[in-house]
This record gives C-alpha cells, structure tokens and sequence, in this order.
C-alpha cells in the first residue's frame, strides 16, 4: 500500500518540467499522506515514529550537538528536516512561492529548495508506512522493537537510500552556496518583503540553512559523519539481530532525551 504511494510520486515527478512543479508535486504527495493519516487514524502513530526518530538522530549526533561549530548545522538537520514538529505552515508557504523561486534566485537555490521537498516526501512516504505497521503490532511491544518491525515490515531500501542521497546532496548545495556573499546578502534584503507576503516561515528556513553552514569550518567533517551513520543505521535496521538493534536504537534514543 505505502511503497505505492513512493511509486505514484515517481509517476508524477516523470512529467515535471521545472523546479517549481517539481515543488508541488512533492508537497501535493504530503497534503494528500497527511490527509490520508488523520482519515484512517494514524495521525498518532506518525507522530510517535517522528518523535522516536527525533530521538535517536539527536543521540547519533549528540556529539556535534556538543560543539559550537557544527551545533547549529546539526539542529538544522534535526530539526528542519527530521523534526517532529507541523510544518504545514512552511508548506503552504513554500508551495505559494516555489515559481517564484526560479525568477528570484539562482538555479542553485531552485534546486536546493527541490531537494528540500523531495526529501520531505520521501521522509513522510516512509513515517506513513511505518505508522501503519506500528499500529498492527500489539500494543505491548517495546517501543524500539516495535519500531524496528516496523522498518522492516515497510522494506523501500531504495527509497532508504534515496533519502540519505538526497540529504547529502543538500548539505554539499549549502556548503557550496554559503560561500556566495551576494547571495547572504540578497537573503537578508528579503526579510521584509517576505513578512509582508506572508513568507517568514519559508525566509526563516532559507536563512537557518545558510548561517548554519557559514558557522562550519569543516563542513566535510558533518557530511561524512551523517553519510556514515545514517549508512550504518539503514543496513542495521534492515539486517542485524532485532533485538540486538532495538537495544542500540533505545540506547541512542536515550542520549536524545538528555
């Protein structure tokens, strides 16, 4: 049922043309998964699945949390990208904007804002799956099993791997775009015509995304160390021992909460 909807989403995306379609394709697909949830009452479930999320990468990168360079990148990724908070809000926003986007920045920027909903979908294709098999175990199931049955039962390696691609493909755009002073500056100059038209949601991601990363001295440090663990996190869910895994995760998890 939920590969399905990763499979529709292909579908569509074969008929886009620009970056702004490709925009609304990808946050129509998580309108309609957030539509479907609160229908057949997983609204709950998905909940609980981003928050357990939340928890464990918090714990994995605990130790960039830790330091000042990196903290802000890593609370940009945690939060803006795998938080388990609404971002109705931004996606309203950014649908309303998205052809905007390619008359007001650089092509850079257009597909730096692709990625950012495709990653979305993908991450909500995939939280939607997982809630609907988390919801079929008993209710009695520890809560870090649970969630590894429920990886497992969901399966979409590809699309696993496709998410952590597109991540990474993310972070290198920021890191690479940080560097262009004029177009900092071109940021900041839209504050105020962004508040006006209703926007701060979308301007206030754009900016966290670009000071984060100008924070970084060492930005290939991050990127190699979420490449690796995320790696290890999706063979480990996929192959080890379940019960061995759980423990990890619930370990992780753990740290999260500190």
């Amino acid at each position: 049922m939920w590969p399905a909807s990763n499979r529709q989403m292909d579908t569509e995306m074969n008929s886009v043309r620009s970056a702004a379609d490709a925009i609304r394709v990808h946050l129509a697909r998580v309108t309609a998964l957030r539509e479907r949830a609160h229908q057949q009452g997983l609204a709950q479930a998905v909940h609980v699945i981003k928050r357990l999320q939340a928890r464990r990468f918090r714990g994995t990168y605990a130790d960039f949390l830790a330091r000042p360079q990196f903290a802000p990148a890593t609370r940009f990724f945690l939060e803006e990208l795998y938080g388990e908070h609404d971002f109705s809000e931004r996606d309203r926003q950014f649908g309303r904007i998205a052809g905007a986007l390619e008359r007001m920045f650089p092509a850079a920027v257009s597909s730096l804002a692709v990625d950012l909903s495709e990653t979305h979908a993908l991450t909500e294709v995939l939280d939607h799956a997982l809630a609907s098999h988390w919801m079929a175990q008993p209710e009695d199931t520890p809560m870090a099993l649970r969630y590894v049955n429920s990886w497992r039962l969901t399966g979409a390696p590809e699309e696993r791997r496709r998410q952590l691609t597109v991540v990474q493909h993310m972070g290198s755009e920021l890191q690479r775009l940080t560097r262009n002073p004029s177009l900092r500056l071109g940021l900041k100059m839209m504050r105020r015509p962004a508040s006006l038209a209703g926007l701060s949601e979308l301007q206030g991601f754009l900016e966290k995304g670009f000071d984060s990363f100008a924070c970084m001295r060492s930005p290939d440090e991050f990127m190699h160390a979420i490449q690796t663990r995320e790696r290890h996190w999706i063979g480990a869910l996929f192959d080890a021992d379940a019960p061995q895994v759980a423990a990890e995760f619930e370990a992780e998890a753990q740290i999260g909460l500190t």
